[in-house]
């Protein structure tokens, strides 16, 4: 069983935290593939549902007013920035990969899908793609725990193809691998199991959040964008900030710190290592989760100021707003973790339709507060998407 707290603190499936017995043997030596069955072929991401050509590029920012906390080496900050954004065509663009290979193998080990797997995953965007002219509204994207940028790619292509820049990061030191463009792999350097992880959650959202804030401000005024042509514009005026698990939480204690941040969105995250549940935000927040409760989101909930909601996605599983559900048949999760484990990372939610769901809700909120498009979609249950409950709501 996966106690609580892990549950809702890490993105993939590995490390020692959610180490279940047997699980490690399986992975290591993994059963054929049925006789007859589907070869190791592309597995496509589900693409946008508008048809806007998507563009992609990623970005090494260095923060030299701020010196590495997890380093081993004294130094600035370093980390590596993925953007997707609208473009105004793909004609002799390359397809992007999911990520790195060298990436890519360290995700699929910690989470126990067969090697190959997430190389095998085909995002829609192209790589450098000319941007669309003008400022778009700017979201930040955070990943889990040991995650990855990569993690909610079919969010972030659908958000652009809506219009939005999406800027997702690589926490360096805490993602489970960050390739840089000179070739170096640094991996995560937290503890599967904190002595304190009080003080573990704490240090990790102080980083996250610093991190949150200059690739901001790298990317609305920072010399990142004065220095390299074809680089989408971003809006000051618009900047909203979203993540998963522990990305939800740093989202957050962004929004409770920095003003910049218009709306912030929660997906799946206890809202560990901040002040945000013991004194709510006065800005826009919205909670998607799997788990029907969490001390941390009633306690938000309490003393929430601003626009709030709290939304739960029924027959999910904490890993159901991400892009692991399309790899977990593909890389035979089932054969390599316990039944029960898998109902709580993946629930019995069709992969399809879990994207689906987030797509359209993260949507939804951030056009509201974003752009000043209300729906209705954000003040009652949908008979189009039953699977969403509304738990809790404010304003």
């Amino acid at each position: 069983m996966i106690r609580r707290r892990t549950l809702l603190t890490f993105a993939g499936a590995g490390g020692a935290a959610l180490t279940v017995p047997g699980a490690a043997a399986a992975h290591a030596a993994p059963a054929p593939a049925a006789a007859g069955g589907a070869g190791p072929g592309p597995v496509d991401l589900p693409g946008p549902t508008v048809r806007r050509p998507v563009g992609t590029l990623s970005l090494r920012l260095v923060d030299r007013h701020r010196r590495d906390p997890f380093a081993p080496v004294p130094g600035p900050r370093e980390l590596m920035v993925q953007l997707w954004y609208p473009a105004t065509g793909t004609a002799g663009r390359a397809r992007a990969a999911y990520t790195t290979a060298r990436v890519a193998a360290v995700l699929d080990r910690s989470a126990f899908l067969d090697p190959g797997t997430l190389g095998r995953l085909r995002p829609t965007a192209r790589v450098a793609a000319p941007p669309v002219p003008g400022t778009l509204p700017l979201l930040l994207l955070g990943h889990g725990r040991k995650g990855g940028r990569s993690n909610c790619t079919a969010l972030a292509e659908e958000l652009a193809a809506h219009g939005y820049l999406v800027a997702a990061l690589d926490h360096t030191y805490d993602a489970a691998a960050v390739e840089f463009p000179d070739g170096r792999v640094v991996l995560s350097a937290l503890e599967d199991e904190p002595a304190d992880w009080d003080a573990a959650e704490r240090r990790e959202i102080a980083v996250r959040t610093a991190d949150l804030r200059f690739v901001a401000t790298e990317l609305t005024t920072g010399r990142t964008v004065r220095r390299q042509a074809g680089l989408p514009c971003a809006d000051p005026a618009r900047i909203g900030v979203l993540g998963h698990s522990m990305g939800g939480a740093a989202a957050a204690e962004a929004v409770r710190q920095d003003r910049r941040f218009a709306a912030g969105l929660d997906l799946d995250g206890g809202l560990f290592g901040s002040p945000v549940p013991d004194e709510g935000l006065d800005r826009p927040f919205l909670l998607l989760t799997a788990l029907d409760d969490h001390d941390t989101w009633r306690r938000w909930r309490e003393h929430q100021r601003g626009w709030g909601r709290h939304l739960r996605q029924g027959g999910s599983g904490h890993l159901s707003f991400t892009d692991l559900p399309h790899a977990a048949g593909p890389g035979r999760v089932a054969e390599h973790l316990p039944p029960e484990v898998c109902a709580q990372l993946f629930g019995a939610i069709a992969p399809e339709r879990a994207t689906e769901l987030a797509r359209t809700y993260v949507r939804a909120y951030f056009d509201r507060f974003l752009r000043g498009r209300p729906t209705p979609l954000l003040n009652a249950p949908s008979p189009r998407h039953p699977e969403i409950s509304f738990v809790w709501s404010r304003g």
